[in-house]
């Protein structure tokens, strides 16, 4: 029966932004950066200072005063644009690392079931990953 569970039974997303809430920011790669800047119409060459933080060496979006990410307003803003890490919520390679994963960022994501056996999360995360092509 599990088996039968695709990525479409585990998570419905609600558009509530909790997933743009903390959780260290999103990562942005150079691609994701090309895009939002030319979606915002900002200059590429000061993108990253203006709108990004930095973790480490690499940049993640910036969060606003509530914690959310910076282009969140009751909706993403920059949805059409916005980055890989973003567009796998919740299919993420961690979880493919420790099921558990899955698990915590339910209790904080309405949108996801937390009740579906870990080898149907394990096939649903590989199969988004697959689509998004993203690499195990």
């Amino acid at each position: 029966m599990s088996s039968e569970l695709g990525p479409d039974d585990l998570f419905d997303c609600r558009m509530c932004g909790d997933c743009c809430r903390g959780y260290g920011g999103a990562f942005v790669t150079p691609a994701d950066v090309r895009a939002i800047a030319d979606y915002i119409g900002a200059d590429i060459n000061t993108f990253v200072d203006r709108y990004c933080q930095m973790s480490g060496s690499r940049p993640v979006l910036a969060e606003g005063p509530d914690g959310r990410c910076i282009f969140w307003d009751k909706l993403c803003t920059i949805h059409p644009v916005k980055p890989r890490m973003c567009r796998q919520w919740p299919f993420i390679r961690a979880i493919l690392t420790d099921v558990q994963n899955w698990r915590s960022m339910a209790d904080s994501c309405p949108g996801m079931r937390a009740d579906a056996p870990d080898d149907a999360i394990r096939r649903a995360v590989r199969r988004k990953l697959a689509e998004t092509g993203t690499p195990e």
